[in-house]
């Protein structure tokens, strides 16, 4: 089977490409700093805003040009067997292709949760505008997954979820996806979290995540068990999901 290559540093562009507006402040703020320069403080505040750049953007190519995320072989190991398989996305899809090839024999359908008036990130309009949909790709409501009860094998949600930012919408997708899942099916979350390591690499951004124990608690609440938590890299999380009662 043909591999699938991404072009180099195709992570790192699109951060850049989607969120030029964040890098444009930082220069603007730079170009001020460097008419006083004289006062020490001034230029401590320069040096860290510049390491607190340059590390995110360092951390960022590591994730997504460097690490295993998209070569999917973190997958391997998870005995995952799927014969129908969901992947949901929040309108910016770099996976769906990858899962194809991955899973070559399963039927693959793909969602997408964006909507504009309650997911408010730019970053997703600019990536809309620049990246056409998987072919097939059905727009959904968090509120109302068009599937028949306990009829798909596994669902993916990579780096998506995080963009339900009301906790109530968040619980009550994750409980629509409960009512998808096949009895021995499974859901795979990944995302960043609001911890230490991504404070280091993101600072304030990192605020634009959940903690491990916010999503625990949406899994919860939607009756999911977690069979298993992965680290992809220090800085992302794998939940494996299974309904409530089900033999792993």
């Amino acid at each position: 089977m043909e591999k699938i290559n991404r072009a180099p540093f195709q992570g790192i562009g699109n951060i850049i490409r989607f969120n030029w507006h964040f890098y444009v402040m930082f220069l603007l703020l730079l170009a001020v700093g460097l008419l006083f320069t004289q006062y020490t403080l001034t230029r401590l505040m320069l040096c860290g805003a510049a390491i607190a750049t340059l590390l995110s953007l360092l951390v960022s190519w590591y994730i997504y040009d460097h690490s295993d995320l998209y070569t999917l072989r973190w997958l391997d190991k998870m005995g995952l067997r799927p014969q129908r398989i969901v992947n949901i996305h929040a309108g910016f899809d770099e996976t769906s292709h990858l899962l194809a090839h991955k899973y070559p024999e399963a039927r693959l359908q793909v969602f997408d949760f964006y909507n504009r008036e309650r997911h408010t990130e730019v970053s997703v309009e600019r990536a809309r505008k620049r990246y056409a949909p998987y072919a097939g790709t059905e727009v959904i409501s968090t509120a109302a997954v068009p599937l028949e009860p306990a009829s798909v094998d596994l669902v993916f949600l990579l780096l998506a979820a995080h963009e339900i930012r009301d906790p109530v919408e968040r619980t009550a997708f994750f409980k629509e996806l409960h009512r998808c899942l096949a009895a021995d099916g499974k859901i795979v979350v990944l995302e960043h979290l609001r911890d230490v390591p991504n404070f280091i690499a993101y600072t304030i951004g990192s605020l634009h995540f959940f903690s491990g124990a916010t999503w625990k608690r949406t899994f919860s609440s939607a009756r999911l068990q977690l069979e298993n938590e992965k680290k992809i890299t220090p800085f992302l999380t794998a939940y494996i999901l299974r309904k409530n009662g089900t033999a792993s």
